[in-house]
């Protein structure tokens, strides 16, 4: 009976140990563009790249997106006001582990050409 016990008990510390992952460190940038133009083309922009768009709210500014191929990312986009500019937060998740922050940076390139506001 107590070989079960302990079973059991490594079996459910090692669930715990799963369930800690930390949260992805978001990359910030801000564009010259509104914020419903920045979104639209965000959305469309995860899309281009082969990205499944889970949940898309333009009334919230946010948007999750997974890779359709293996291994699996997924992106958390959120988008908000300030002013006649737009602040665009991204974080990325490969399987349960959070990216780099820095490793975004293309995309975020890749955004601000698409919204036309490119260097």
């Amino acid at each position: 009976m107590k070989i079960r016990h302990w079973l059991l008990l490594s079996l459910l510390g090692g669930l715990v140990g799963c369930a800690s992952t930390p949260p992805p460190e978001p990359r910030e940038l801000v564009y010259p563009t509104p914020a419903e133009e920045t979104f639209r083309e965000a959305v469309e922009l995860m899309i281009e790249q082969g990205y499944v768009v889970r949940h898309a709210d333009l009334s919230l500014g946010r948007a999750e997106a997974s890779l359709a191929r293996w291994p699996e990312y997924r992106l958390q986009l959120q988008v908000s006001e300030e002013g006649s500019r737009s602040r665009v937060r991204v974080s990325a998740l490969r399987g349960n582990q959070p990216l780099p922050p820095y490793l975004l940076d293309p995309w975020l390139v890749d955004l601000q050409v698409k919204l036309g506001v490119a260097p």
